[in-house]
Parts: C-alpha cells; structure tokens; sequence
C-alpha cells in the first residue's frame, strides 16, 4: 500500500508523532503519559503513531492496553523485526499531520521538547533535528563512535549537525512523503532532505540515561551506518549521473594501464627487453580491463536511473513552490 493511498487528500492533523518501539513493554505507559501531556498544551490537533518493529517482549499487549482506553492511538504492529528505519518509515506513510515528530521509545527524549522542535519548523525549515548536548550514555561505547560518525556524516554529505543519531526530529509531511528508507538510512534524512532541496536546522534538546530495557546500540551498529554512508554520498552526488564517477575511475584506470603498456612496447621494441618475466605487463593489462569495466558499470548505471525514473514517472527533481 502506497503512502497516498494511505493519506487520501487531505490532512486531518496538525502534528503526527511517530515512535518506533522494540522490546519496550517497561517504558510505554510512562512514554504515553508524558506525551499526552506535551501535546494537550500546545492545543492542536494531534495524532499518535506507535510501531512495534516486531518484539518480543509484552510491547505489543501494553500497546493493546492503551488502544482500549484511548481509541485515537495509532498502533502499527510487524510480523518481525525489520529495523528502526522500517518502523519510521511505515509511521511516516500513516501520518497525516502537516509536521511529523519522531522519537525513540526508551523514553531518553523529553516529549516537553517537543515545541521546540515546532518553533524552529515555523521559522520556515523543513527539517529540525535534536542535538543532545548533555548526552547520557557511556562516552566509549556511545558517545565516542557516535561523535566519530557525526563527523564524517557532516564532512560528506555537506550537512553540517552536532547530533545525526538524535530521532527527536521534526519534518513537514512532504519530506518524509518522498523518502524511502532501508538499512540505517534514518540517520540520514537530513542529507537526504538536503538533497531533495529542504532547508534543516537543529535545535539543543535534553536526555535522559535509560533505565528500563537494553540499548539496541552498538559498535558494529555503528560500522554498519559508516557503510550505508557510502549509499547515501553516492544518492547525493551522483543518483542521476553514474557514467561521471565509475566512467571517470574508468578512463584514469585505462589510461595508466595504457601509458604502462605504451612504456613496454618501446622497451621490447627498441631496447630487446624481455617482457615475460615483467609484472609491470600483468599490472597494464589489468588496469585496462578494469577501465573497461568501469566504464561499462557506468553505462549499466545510466540505464537503471533511466529506467527507475521513466518507469515510475518520477522526474529527477522536486518543485517546491509554483507561481501562475
């Protein structure tokens, strides 16, 4: 089911908050009520989208319990776990608010942080992300990589953000209406929003230490968002325009495998020297065959951006605004 057949025409919310939950029977109850709360002051119209991303714990009967006394939550339950980017992203195609909140289950965001985040968005951005300057997690297993990762994520998508792993975030529905996310690529929406044209600031928000449930964080977590960043520079820079990177790896590699066997030949030719006890004759031919490669990979590339886009008749950019 697509997201437009989900949302129909017209918004019903002002604000949606969507949570991804995974084996948080222990903080749910305690999340709802802080967050019943948050939202009862700002007096608009709101939604509660709450996504169990498989547990296997009593997170889905807790989630029940609440549904029976408060008919307008939104529960949204998978047959297994798929991920965090998953869950975000089945609550986003459900939302019908104009302003889409997101927020971890392990009540560690402050839900009172919330008109923050809307203040910012009505300042005119399209994307506010929370920064927890005063984070409450251990510094080696945490903090370190996290802040490791922050910075490589900001130097190469150009996006620059103290807090990339923060999921306090606020988003105008048409963002995150043409996003799809898979693997860790949550943790990019930002870069991914730039990319779209959308304008992203942050805004400094608390945290808590947890103190019920397992963190489902960890180093090779962490390996795992390094590697899904190498997708999104990609998507970035060159989504539309493959032949430019792999064709250029291409020509570089033909042409030194070239000048090598260019080198050879008038050493064999004018100088009588033997070639077949030379590596330096396996290294030319080898770079020339991967140019040829390259090259090729980048034209295989140019056909599937075409086909993707002329297929779904989805055009390679997003107008934001049209006077007439």
């Amino acid at each position: 089911m697509s997201s437009q057949q989900i949302l129909g025409s017209d918004r019903q919310y002002d604000i949606s908050v969507v949570i991804p939950l995974f084996n948080e029977e222990k903080n749910i109850d305690l999340l709802y009520d802080k967050l019943k709360v948050a939202l009862d002051k700002i007096n608009r119209r709101y939604q509660i989208i709450m996504v169990d991303d498989g547990s296997t714990d009593k997170t889905l009967s807790v989630l029940k319990e609440i549904h029976q006394r408060d008919k307008t939550l939104r529960v949204i339950s998978f047959r297994r776990n798929f991920g965090q980017a998953a869950a975000l992203s089945a609550g986003f195609d459900w939302a019908k608010g104009d302003i889409v909140i997101a927020m971890d289950g392990d009540l560690q965001n402050h839900p009172e942080d919330i008109p923050l985040l809307l203040r910012k968005i009505e300042e005119g951005y399209d994307v506010v992300s929370g920064w927890r300057v005063e984070r409450k997690d251990p510094f080696l297993t945490r903090r370190l990589p996290s802040s490791v990762a922050n910075f490589i994520i900001s130097w190469v998508s150009k996006v620059k953000l103290h807090d990339y792993g923060c999921t306090l975030k606020a988003y105008r529905k048409e963002v995150v209406d043409n996003l799809r996310l898979y693997g860790e690529m949550h943790r990019f929406i930002p870069a991914l929003a730039s990319l779209m044209g959308a304008s992203v600031a942050e805004v400094k928000v608390k945290h808590s230490p947890r103190t019920h449930g397992k963190s489902k964080y960890n180093l090779f977590r962490t390996i795992r968002v390094i590697l899904d960043l190498f997708t999104v520079k990609f998507f970035l820079s060159f989504a539309t325009r493959p032949i430019q990177i792999f064709g250029l790896i291409g020509i570089f590699s033909s042409l030194v495998g070239f000048i090598l066997a260019v080198y050879l030949s008038v050493k064999k030719i004018f100088f009588g020297h033997s070639l077949a006890d030379r590596p330096l004759l396996l290294l030319a031919i080898l770079l020339i065959l991967m140019g040829v490669q390259f090259i090729t990979m980048g034209l295989l590339g140019e056909m599937l951006a075409r086909t993707y886009y002329e297929t779904q008749k989805k055009p390679p950019y997003l107008i934001k605004e049209v006077l007439d």
